[in-house]
C-alpha cells in the first residue's frame, strides 16, 4: 500500500545526540567533554555515545501498584531502541498513583507535567518515551511533551485483569464503589467486604473498567501519540512487552524523522480523542485533562461544541461503569480499532500519528473485526443519547459536566430541595448522622472542593448516599458539586461546577432548603431563588480565600490554577489560544 501521509520534514535540531541541551560552562567543547567522562562511569563506549539518545521515563514507584511493570517495560523498549540503533537512558520523573495522593492526584498532575517538560529540556534526547498508566500521568506527560515538543511516542503500562469473588467478576474500581455502598447500606458484612477487598485489584496495571486510566489511554491511541493497538492490552500479556519493543523502534526512528508532537497534536487529532471519550462511555475526568493537553498546544476545547458532537455520538462499549464487561474484554474483542470502523465517517482519517502515517491508515492496516459483544453498533448503542452533557445556569455561568449514561434516567429532570454540605470536612462530620434533614428526593449539594477550594478538586463529587438512606435501599440522588468524579463511579452526579465556589461561583450563595432545578434535555442547572436575594446573598459572603500565606508549590498552585473549563492547568503553561475544537 502506497502511503498517503504527508512527508514529516525532518528539520531536527542542529545540536543531536550528546551534543542536545548542554549544561552552560561557557565552553560548549568542555561542556560535551566533561558530559561525556561522567556517563562513561556508566560504562557507555565512544561508539555507542555517536548513536541517537531515547529518553524513557521511568515511572516506577513503590507507591504505585498500576506501574509495577515499568522496570519491565522499560527493559523491552530499550531492546527496541538498540535494534534500532539508538541508546535508551531511563530517567525518573513523579509517580502519581490516585489513591496514594494527597490531598489529590490532580493536585500533582500539573507538577508531574512540569517535571516531565523540564527533563525533557534539559537532558540530552532525541527522543522520548512517555511510559505511565494510572490516571493523571498520561495527561501529565503528554502536557509536558507538548510543551517541550521533542519527537515523543506514549507508552501505557495497561489495564489489570478482573478479579472474582464467590462466583461473581469483579474489577477495580467500578465495584470498589459498588460494594462499599452495599457495606455502608448493611449488605454486606465485615468479614465479606474483606474477602471482596482481596479481589477488586488480583494483579498489577490500571483499573479494569472505564475509568480515567483506561478513557486516557483509548483517547490517546485515538489521538495518534500510542501505537495502533496499544491502549487496551493487559499489563500482565506478553504482547504489552512487545509494544514495548516496538515502541523503542519507533521512537527512534522519529527521532531521525523529526517528528515532533506538534505535527501530530492537530485540532482534528483532538476532535477524534473527544469522539472516542463519548464512544467509549469514558471518565469525565478526560474531559479536562484532554482540555489541558489541547491548551499546551494552543486549542481550546468547546464545551457547546463537545455537547453537540455528544448528541450525534452514542456510546458504543458495554463496559462498567455504563456497561458490564471490562478491560481485557475490550481487549479480546479487539480494542480501540473496531470502535473506530464503526464511528465511520465521524472519525477524521488523515490525523498524522506517530507511525508516520494518518489514522486512517493504521485502521486499514489493523487485523479484519471479528464478531464479540463488547462493542455495539451505531444503530444497537449502549446508550444513544450521548455520554456526557455539558450544563449551564445561574449555578454553572462557565459550564458543568453530567455522565447521563452513567446515571439513573428518572433523575436527568428533577427539582427538589438543596441539603448544603460547605466544605469536604462538614460533610465527613454530618453525611451520616441519624438525625441529618434529607430525604431520598433532595439533591445533595457540596462546595468548596473544587481546583482551588479543596485544594486539587478532589473525586469527592461521588457524594456517598447518607447511610440512614443507604440502609433504607436508597441507591442514587442528585448530587452537584464543583469536585470531580472517578472515571469509575456511576450516578445521578453533576460535576465540574465552574466557576468554583472559592474563585467566587454562585454555587457559594445556595442555601439548605433552597430549590434546584436540573434539567439535562435543556442542558440547564439553575438554582430556583431570585436575583435579588441572591444579591443580598453575594454582599454577606466572607472574603475568597487567597494565596496569602502560602509557600512552595501549594502557592504556585493556588494562585495560578485555572478553571475546569480550561484544564485546571496553570495558566502561564498555556500559550496563546489560536484554534478551537470541535
Amino acid at each position: 500500500m502506497t502511503s498517503k501521509s504527508p512527508k514529516v520534514s525532518g528539520d531536527k535540531p542542529a545540536a543531536t545526540g550528546m551534543k542536545r541541551n548542554l549544561a552552560n560552562y561557557g565552553d560548549a567543547g568542555f561542556s560535551v567533554f566533561l558530559r561525556k567522562a561522567f556517563i562513561k562511569a556508566l560504562g557507555y563506549t565512544d561508539e555507542a555515545l555517536e548513536r541517537p539518545i531515547i529518553g524513557i521515563v521511568d515511572t516506577d514507584s513503590g507507591y504505585n501498584a498500576c506501574h509495577r511493570n515499568v522496570p519491565d517495560l522499560i527493559e523491552a523498549a530499550s531492546r527496541g531502541v538498540m535494534l534500532a540503533g539508538g541508546i535508551p537512558v531511563p530517567f525518573p520523573v513523579i509517580s502519581i498513583q490516585e489513591s496514594f495522593a494527597n490531598p489529590t492526584s490532580m493536585y500533582l498532575r500539573n507538577l508531574m507535567a512540569m517535571d516531565a517538560e523540564e527533563m525533557i529540556r534539559a537532558q540530552p534526547m532525541d527522543a522520548v518515551i512517555l511510559l505511565g498508566g494510572c490516571d493523571k500521568t498520561v495527561p501529565a506527560l503528554l502536557m509536558g511533551a507538548a510543551s517541550a515538543n521533542v519527537p515523543a511516542i506514549m507508552l501505557v503500562t495497561g489495564p489489570m485483569l478482573a478479579g472474582s469473588w464467590r462466583g461473581e467478576k469483579l474489577g477495580a474500581c467500578t465495584d470498589c464503589r459498588r460494594f462499599w455502598a452495599r457495606y455502608r447500606a448493611g449488605e454486606v458484612s465485615d468479614a465479606e467486604i474483606n474477602e471482596v477487598n482481596s479481589e477488586l485489584a488480583p494483579t498489577i496495571g490500571t483499573c479494569g473498567v472505564m475509568g480515567t486510566a483506561s478513557t486516557m489511554a483509548l483517547a490517546v491511541e485515538a489521538l495518534g501519540m500510542m501505537l495502533p493497538g496499544g491502549a487496551a492490552v493487559p499489563a500482565v500479556h506478553a504482547e504489552r512487552r512487545r509494544l514495548a519493543e516496538q515502541t523503542g523502534t519507533r521512537a527512534v526512528q522519529m527521532a531521525a524523522e523529526g517528528l515532533t508532537p506538534d505535527k501530530i497534536l492537530s485540532p482534528a487529532a483532538y476532535r477524534n480523542a473527544l469522539r472516542v471519550l463519548l464512544a467509549v462511555g469514558g471518565s469525565t475526568n478526560a474531559l479536562i485533562h484532554l482540555t489541558a493537553m489541547a491548551g499546551r498546544s494552543g486549542i481550546q476545547v468547546d464545551l457547546e461544541g463537545y455537547d453537540r458532537m455528544g448528541r450525534e455520538t452514542p456510546v458504543l462499549v458495554d463496559l462498567k461503569p455504563t456497561g458490564q464487561h471490562y478491560m481485557e474484554d475490550l481487549y479480546k474483542a479487539g480494542g480501540l480499532t473496531p470502535i473506530l470502523r464503526e464511528l465511520g465517517p465521524l472519525i477524521e482519517r488523515d490525523c498524522f500519528t506517530v507511525t508516520g502515517r494518518t489514522l486512517g491508515e493504521n485502521i486499514d492496516a489493523m487485523p479484519a473485526s471479528w464478531k464479540q459483544d463488547v462493542i455495539k453498533t451505531m444503530a444497537a448503542p449502549v446508550y444513544k443519547n450521548g455520554a456526557m452533557a455539558v450544563l449551564r445556569g445561574n449555578l454553572a455561568p462557565d459550564g458543568a459536566i453530567i455522565k447521563q449514561a452513567a446515571a439513573t434516567q428518572e433523575l436527568l429532570q428533577h427539582e427538589a430541595r438543596a441539603v448544603v454540605f460547605d466544605s469536604l470536612p462538614d460533610m465527613a462530620a454530618r453525611l451520616d448522622l441519624p438525625d441529618l434533614d434529607v430525604t431520598a428526593d433532595d439533591i445533595l449539594v457540596l462546595r468548596n472542593a473544587g481546583p482551588k477550594g479543596a485544594p486539587g478538586m478532589p473525586e469527592a463529587g461521588y457524594i456517598p448516599i447518607p447511610k440512614k438512606l443507604a440502609q433504607q435501599g436508597v441507591k442514587d440522588m442528585v448530587r452537584i458539586s464543583d469536585a470531580r468524579m472517578s472515571g469509575t463511579a456511576y450516578g445521578t452526579i453533576v460535576l465540574h461546577i465552574a466557576p468554583e465556589s472559592a474563585a467566587g461561583g454562585p454555587l457559594g450563595l445556595v442555601k439548605t432548603g433552597d430549590r434546584i432545578r436540573l434539567d439535562t434535555a435543556g442542558r440547564r442547572i439553575d438554582l430556583l431563588v431570585d436575583e435579588a436575594e441572591l444579591a443580598k446573598r453575594r454582599a454577606a459572603l466572607p472574603p475568597l480565600p487567597s494565596g496569602e500565606g502560602r509557600r512552595g508549590y501549594d502557592k504556585l498552585y493556588f494562585d495560578t490554577v485555572t478553571q475546569a473549563e480550561r484544564g485546571c492547568d496553570f495558566d502561564f503553561a498555556i500559550p496563546e489560544i489560536t484554534k478551537k475544537v470541535p
